[in-house]
């Protein structure tokens, strides 16, 4: 195929050797196939700030560190400059989760380097070798919905260990191969100890996922990982080895109202960003 021009930069320098097809192209970034020597891989083309749909993202970048103080300045000024870093930091988010959460044992892509807006990384495929399908395009009988669900709560809980709320996490951002769910799209994550959406967007992510899996295993539909494991959390008692029960008990001595708003605000939010999904995959 004709090499297109974001990617055209990394094939004269000798980082990717062909470009195959496209995957997908969505809110955020549109996804190539591409040889690198003897390798096929990913390459995310992130898209201009002025072209992304991605809705609230000061939500997601809220409370983000700054490896420079300059930057940060910058950023908070608006000048070009700062715009330009705010950009790259956004970038540079999803590589940085990446790496850390494969050090948490969480099982994701894993990222060659992000250069110039493109992020090179790992294919995740089948076993005839194809791409793996999204979670969304799998129908499974009870049992491995029961195994695979419990498997992606201890991917959440092990992300919240390392400081990160996915922030949009569903059926459409997992990827199942032979070996299981493999968590993926994560430029929008979430630092949870200083973002104030931290916790709704988390029980949104563990409802997402649950809600999904509930489809073939109902009793899931009773469980309240999310609530759990966030006041786990929040009690500085929560590790990569806690053993979650899903089981978690309600005060119902005063009500944080502005939890529940942010909660149904962020659910509408998200089902909006569902069905302009739905609809992008269907003008394909």
């Amino acid at each position: 195929m004709k090499i297109p021009k974001r990617l055209l930069p990394l094939v004269e320098e000798g980082l990717i050797d062909e470009v195959l097809n496209q995957l997908m192209s969505g809110k955020e970034a549109t996804v190539y196939r591409v040889r690198c020597g003897d390798d096929i891989r990913c390459a995310k083309v992130y898209k201009e700030a002025s072209k992304r749909s991605f809705k609230k993202a000061v939500q997601y970048t809220e409370g983000r560190k700054g490896r420079s103080s300059r930057r940060a300045r910058a950023i908070e000024k608006g000048s070009k400059y700062g715009k330009s870093q705010q950009e790259e930091a956004w970038q540079n988010a999803e590589v940085e989760a990446l790496y850390t959460l494969a050090e948490h044992n969480v099982r994701v892509p894993q990222p060659y380097g992000c250069f110039d807006g493109v992020l090179l990384m790992e294919l995740i495929t089948d076993e005839q070798g194809d791409v793996a399908p999204r979670l969304n395009d799998i129908v499974m009988p009870k049992e491995q919905a029961i195994e695979d669900h419990a498997l992606m709560m201890i991917y959440i809980m092990r992300m919240l260990c390392a400081g990160i709320v996915h922030g949009d996490l569903s059926e459409f951002n997992v990827l199942v191969d032979a070996y299981g769910p493999v968590v993926i799209d994560l430029p929008q994550a979430v630092d949870a100890s200083a973002n104030n959406n931290a916790k709704a967007m988390l029980l949104r992510d563990v409802n997402n996922i649950t809600t999904y899996y509930a489809q073939f295993a109902p009793n899931l539909a009773l469980t309240k990982f999310g609530e759990e494991m966030w006041a786990l959390y929040e009690a500085g008692e929560l590790t990569d080895i806690t053993k979650l029960t899903g089981q978690f008990k309600e005060d119902t001595h005063s009500a944080d109202v502005e939890t529940v708003l942010a909660e149904i605000q962020a659910a509408f939010e998200q089902e909006q960003d569902r069905l302009a999904y739905l609809k992008e995959a269907a003008e394909q």
